[in-house]
């Protein structure tokens, strides 16, 4: 009998998005020939019918680095603090897309991963909206099926009780929230299950029927140094954002207001100096809670 975790993943990234996004990713492709090998769509975004004054999120995944951008410096920035991050508009739409290789998009979607920032979002629904061929559709069907067997197997040894699947992925998403920097409201990581309780009950028992990974014999050890490590690299992403993301502090603002419901508004002196002024934020929105 086949798994049944790849056959939900790999029908789930088949659905349809909106045309709009779908030709915003196939734009996208073109301006990587050669190196491109997918394009996701994801994000809150894919549940929004209007997309107009909205930032759309996309991964692109490449063949390797130096294949991308050939040999400068965005190649070892991408290999050294994957991935990168770049903005991009196509027919009046917004969006930022990152940039990862095929054996890093595997990697971090596993539990080698050692941080949580691609399995914690790859655990949820996601379009495949241009691939370059089938072998790159299996690749990236494989790894987008690690994502949730990797959530759930490092969540339930800190689940309370054991608990039902909803449960589990709950414990888990709150998890993977406390394991970055987040602009979100208090509640976000279990909204994300409320919202849609059919496809994470659906993908859970898939998973547990399908076996997961063995689980730490000290989970909470784990998440520690999950989360020092996934507020570093949130610090260090940020960092390179200023060098290759224009207008990134601009986009950081909108996105923290969005999420926490604050009003920052952006000085002249931070837009010249985008690390500086980022940098700048970070204590007074510890204190007030915009990012945890």
């Amino acid at each position: 009998m086949p798994d049944r975790l790849p056959d939900l993943v790999c029908a789930e990234l088949n659905q349809p998005a909106d045309p709009r996004a779908a030709a915003m990713a196939g734009a996208l492709a073109a301006r990587y020939p050669g190196a491109a090998r997918a394009v996701l769509f994801y994000g809150s975004c894919l549940r929004e019918a209007n997309l107009d004054g909205l930032m759309l999120d996309f991964y692109l995944i490449v063949s390797d680095y130096p294949a991308a951008y050939g040999r400068t410096w965005l190649a070892t920035a991408n290999r050294l603090i994957p991935p990168n991050v770049f903005p991009f508009e196509h027919q009046g739409l917004m969006a930022k897309y990152a940039v990862l290789s095929e054996a890093d998009f595997a990697r971090l979607n596993s539990p080698a991963a050692d941080n949580v920032s691609v399995w914690a979002r790859f655990a949820q629904p996601s379009r495949l909206l241009w691939v370059a061929d089938d072998l790159a559709r299996q690749r990236v069907v494989a790894a987008v099926a690690q994502a949730a067997p990797t959530l759930l197997s490092l969540a339930r040894p800190m689940a309370r009780g054991g608990g039902d699947v909803l449960g589990l992925w709950k414990t888990g998403f709150t998890l993977t929230y406390n394991a970055e920097l987040r602009a979100e409201k208090t509640g976000r990581s279990l909204s994300i299950v409320d919202a849609d309780p059919d496809r994470y009950r659906r993908f859970g028992e898939a998973a547990l029927d399908d076996g997961l990974p063995p689980s730490p014999a000290d989970a909470a050890s784990v998440w520690r140094r999950l989360q020092r490590r996934g507020k570093r690299l949130s610090v260090l992403r940020l960092a390179k954002a200023s060098f290759t993301y224009a207008g990134g502090i601009d986009y950081l603002a909108w996105k923290i207001n969005r999420h926490a419901g604050t009003r920052i508004a952006i000085k002249p002196w931070q837009r010249r100096w985008p690390l500086v002024g980022a940098l700048t934020l970070l204590p007074r929105l510890f204190r007030g809670g915009a990012i945890r």
